[in-house]
């Protein structure tokens, strides 16, 4: 992955120049212990099956992955050209930590993992997710996933 750091100095000050969002107010809700929460991963590693529809430039859409999928199966369509795939290629818990997730489960750490799990292609603008989310929010509901992991790369 580059660093800031090593952008050409224009697109550097570019970067650093946008408006983040502030959060003023951070609301506390006390949850169930994690023994007891049925988890889903949610990445922004441009990853999906493969034969799924590769991820475009600024793609809103979520690609879904099943929790039992081969690691074989998975792919990484991420557009970005600074975007590095060697850590994704050499272990997929990089990117999506499917292995990691199922320990703490066989622990008893967290109470389970969700039947199913989902991509995004990062850097792409809130806005443009915003429709999919609301989509996504129902199929983590049915599947009565009450906590998400967000793997952000």
């Amino acid at each position: 992955m580059v660093k800031v750091s090593e952008f050409p100095d224009d697109e550097r000050q570019a970067y650093l120049d946008r408006d983040m969002p502030s959060f003023d107010e951070t609301p506390f809700v006390k949850g169930k212990p994690l023994s007891e929460r049925r988890v889903a991963l949610i990445s922004t590693a441009g990853l999906h099956r493969r034969g799924d529809r590769l991820f475009t430039e600024e793609s809103g859409d979520y690609r879904i992955i099943p929790g039992d999928i081969d690691e074989a199966d998975l792919v990484m369509s991420h557009v970005s050209t600074n975007f590095d795939r060697i850590g994704f290629m050499q272990d997929v818990n990089v990117a999506m930590p499917f292995d990691r997730l199922r320990e703490l489960v066989d622990e008893g750490f967290v109470g389970s993992m969700a039947d199913y799990h989902f991509s995004f292609m990062g850097a792409t603008p809130p806005e443009k997710m915003a429709p999919s989310v609301r989509d996504l929010v129902d199929i983590l509901r049915k599947d009565e996933v009450d906590t998400v992991m967000l793997c952000p790369v």
